[in-house]
């Protein structure tokens, strides 16, 4: 019960960091071209699904009302952000290049791929870590009606990601079923 309830508190924590510093970031830089870092595609969305994240946070940031205090925090938890985010990507350039300058030999040193593939696990770990507790220094120094909007806003957004893993989950039965009859005798 306590684990599963201190994962409950996790991911609460890093949604809220996410969700509120993601959208931040986005809210004051441009988007990245189709295909580029940052896109979401697939099962969770599309380019068009950044442009709305990207009015959420301005919508939330305006909607929150900060004096001069918290501004200075909300600006320091997304530039903590941008940073940490630019030097994930650049962690994964490195895992791209060591691979990249390893595919044409004939052994891959699988080795030395997992070491570099940790070593980035545990640096990333650190920055999504310091990225959230910049973001939990913002929403602790917000008044309880601010807190509140913000709770809103993250429970509007657990609500959506619930509807989209269950529409994945849906898809996912009715592919298994789909293949199933498929191959099952007699089928053609």
């Amino acid at each position: 019960m306590y684990k599963t309830t201190s994962r409950l508190l996790a991911i609460a924590a890093a949604s809220l960091a996410l969700t509120v510093g993601a959208t931040a970031a986005n809210a004051q830089t441009p988007p990245p071209p189709p295909g580029g870092p940052g896109m979401m595609h697939g099962p969770h969305g599309g380019p068009g699904m950044h442009g709305d994240f990207m009015m959420g946070a301005k919508k939330l940031h305006d909607k929150l009302n900060l004096n001069a205090a918290q501004e200075k925090q909300w600006q320091t938890a997304v530039d903590t952000m941008k940073q940490n985010g630019q030097a994930m990507r650049k962690n994964h350039e490195q895992l791209k290049q060591q691979f990249d300058a390893q595919k044409n030999q004939p052994i891959l040193d699988l080795n030395a791929m997992h070491a570099t593939h940790q070593q980035i696990e545990q640096q990333e770990a650190q920055l999504r870590e310091q990225t959230a507790q910049a973001w939990l220094a913002f929403y602790n120094g917000l008044n309880d009606q601010q807190k509140t909007t913000v709770s809103s806003a993250l429970k509007e957004h657990f609500a959506k990601m619930e509807q989209r893993h269950e529409k994945m989950r849906q898809r996912w039965e009715q592919h298994r079923h789909d293949k199933g009859a498929a191959s099952a005798p007699g089928a053609q």
